[in-house]
């Protein structure tokens, strides 16, 4: 009897068990990001013979606008480093895995040049192997400029050596084994470990200094010309609409004449393989069109809310949170967060991640309106601007003046502001 009631507990169960999987299934589709898309749909026409996807248009979706991807590049006289490397790719590297996984590694390159990704997370995860993981690696480190693809300062200068010369010689075997030493000046421990004396430590000084500590820095930075958007905004009257890009719904097919030959097959095993396909080609095809939905909707929530960014020329940004939209659609602020992030929308003034338009209330006026922290960005950015060089204000001096231009924040959040825009304290913004 107690056998029975596990039995029926567990099929109870089943249900609820599989409706998780799928939520999970559509909740990892929704956090993708464009390039993160592509991958998963590409291995997903890999493993079943009956989908066919398709990336060649990344216009607006709608016939009456289309907008080709590359019109957004604006002409440049330097090439970028992002088309740098992928002429080098085009013209070394046959189509594998290992030469997808290096473009992927390219496309998450900052402005100088590193590789700005958890490898060991990836690794971890299982989206690759480790062995997989230091090939590709390899491939991206032979490309020119050397150096690229480093994933810290210290990476950086060692392949730039490995370029030069051998790993015995006593430049390359200080960066790999004395970093620490060689950032603290310790010249004289350095000279004492390897039996040189001060001037012969200074030459290889020297020659490290004469190494590139940003790789990517030499060539054209315009990044976000490279991001294709997910969506586009248009005036239309008074309001402003979002449309979906071809980013955001790519072309799913099944190959149904290729399934029509099989299914008379009287062989069981390919009868049940052949219902799987069909029914991941339907799963496929409606977790595409809700992440389609929820992030137009999203997208075009946020334009409304942020009307005034798009029609004024000074583009001010209103407070704005995750729950607002999360109450507004009726959604839970988790689904919002990865509506958001990694997504793109393009205005006629630029292309802006959606997870851009979000900022908190951290003050307000005499008047009792809120401000987000743009126009903070904004004043903070004039003061320092505008301020004598030769006795630059200190973060208090800063704060004393924002809260006499309306705006009360704190010296501590100066602080934190100043640093988030790459400001230097005023100790090393003074000029003699």
């Amino acid at each position: 009897m107690r056998l029975q009631q596990q039995n029926k507990l567990q099929q109870r169960q089943l249900p609820k068990l599989v409706m998780n999987q799928k939520m999970q299934q559509s909740i990892q589709m929704l956090k993708f990001n464009a390039s993160e898309l592509n991958e998963y749909l590409t291995q997903v026409e890999l493993e079943n013979p009956f989908i066919k996807v398709s990336n060649q248009h990344v216009g607006v979706s709608s016939a009456k606008d289309q907008v080709d991807l590359w019109s957004f590049v604006p002409d440049k006289k330097t090439q970028s480093l992002f088309d740098y490397l992928m002429d080098q790719v085009n013209l070394t590297m046959r189509k594998t895995i290992l030469r997808d996984w290096v473009v992927y590694f390219i496309q998450h390159l900052d402005q100088n040049g590193y590789l700005k990704l958890d490898t060991a997370k990836l690794v971890s995860e299982g989206k690759l192997d480790q062995t997989t993981l230091d090939d590709a690696l390899t491939l991206l480190w032979r490309l020119d400029p050397p150096g690229v693809g480093a994933r810290d300062l210290r990476e950086c200068l060692l392949l730039q050596l490995e370029n030069e010369g051998d790993r015995t010689d006593f430049a390359y075997q200080i960066v790999c084994n004395d970093f620490d030493d060689l950032v603290q000046h310790a010249w004289e421990k350095i000279a004492q470990k390897y039996a040189l004396t001060l001037a012969e430590v200074d030459d290889i000084l020297t020659q490290i200094k004469n190494l590139s500590a940003a790789p990517g820095k030499a060539y054209d930075q315009t990044e976000i010309s490279y991001i294709a958007p997910d969506l586009v905004v248009t005036k239309k009257e008074d309001r402003y609409v979002v449309e979906p890009t071809k980013l955001l719904c790519p072309q799913i097919t099944f190959r149904k004449e290729y399934y029509d030959s099989l299914v008379g097959s009287l062989d069981q095993t390919v009868v049940k393989y052949l219902q799987e396909k069909k029914k991941q080609y339907a799963t496929l095809l409606a977790e595409l069109e809700a992440r389609q939905n929820t992030v137009a909707r999203v997208g075009q929530e946020i334009v409304s809310r942020q009307h005034e960014f798009f029609a004024n020329k000074e583009h001010p940004l209103r407070p704005l949170l995750l729950r607002d939209i999360a109450q507004k659609l009726q959604l839970h602020e988790s689904t919002i967060s990865r509506a958001v992030n990694g997504k793109y929308l393009q205005s006629d003034f630029g292309i802006f991640e959606l997870r851009s338009f979000f900022s908190h209330v951290v003050s307000y006026t005499k008047t009792g309106e809120a401000i987000g922290v743009e126009p903070i960005y904004t004043r903070l950015r004039q003061i320092v601007a505008t301020e004598n060089k030769q006795k630059p204000l200190s973060d208090q001096k800063i704060a004393m003046q924002l809260a006499h231009d309306g705006l009360k924040v704190s010296r501590r959040t100066v602080a934190k502001y100043r640093e988030k825009l790459n400001i230097p304290a005023s100790s090393q913004r003074k000029r003699f």
